[in-house]
């Protein structure tokens, strides 16, 4: 597993072939077909999609030489995105993204992380030491998706 920083004007594609396998694999449970085409749509804007990762400047997961799963951290401890790749499920992903989010949290002075949480994702946030802070329904592209604020203190070790 190896992971490194966004790469502009090579990563895009790829992320948002994560982005899309990661909400059409994992959500099926919890959303209708719908929900997750309105979430993760087919046809995007590419250009406003690119500006949205050069912004937000997420870490890659890299898994056997592929792209995996990417994850962001905002200078508030706002995790954006946060997208594993369905087919890399089980494969320790998530947790490397999450322990490179902490590190970077407790080298930057951040002493807190929260996201707005899918349902898909909830359990694992929560077995990461998140706690749900609301719960929330939010409206995209004419559908209604319920998700959940949450929330994590960290510490003072780099290992929080």
């Amino acid at each position: 597993m190896r992971i490194r920083d966004f790469r502009p004007g090579a990563d895009e594609a790829a992320l948002r072939a994560v982005f899309h396998a990661s909400v059409h694999q994992m959500g099926t449970a919890w959303y209708t077909p719908a929900q997750l085409e309105a979430w993760a749509p087919h046809d995007y804007d590419a250009a406003a999609w690119a500006e949205r990762l050069r912004t937000n400047r997420p870490f890659v997961a890299e898994f056997e030489g592929r792209i995996a799963g990417f994850a962001d951290l905002q200078e508030a401890g706002l995790i954006d995105h946060f997208f594993v790749d369905g087919a890399f499920g089980g494969h320790g992903v998530g947790t490397a993204l999450m322990a490179h989010l902490h590190q970077s949290a407790h080298a930057r002075g951040i002493g807190q992380l929260h996201a707005n949480v899918s349902l898909s994702a909830e359990g694992f946030f929560t077995r990461c030491g998140f706690v749900v802070e609301q719960r929330q329904q939010v409206d995209v592209r004419g559908e209604r998706l319920r998700n959940a604020r949450m929330r994590k203190m960290l510490g003072t070790t780099a290992g929080d």
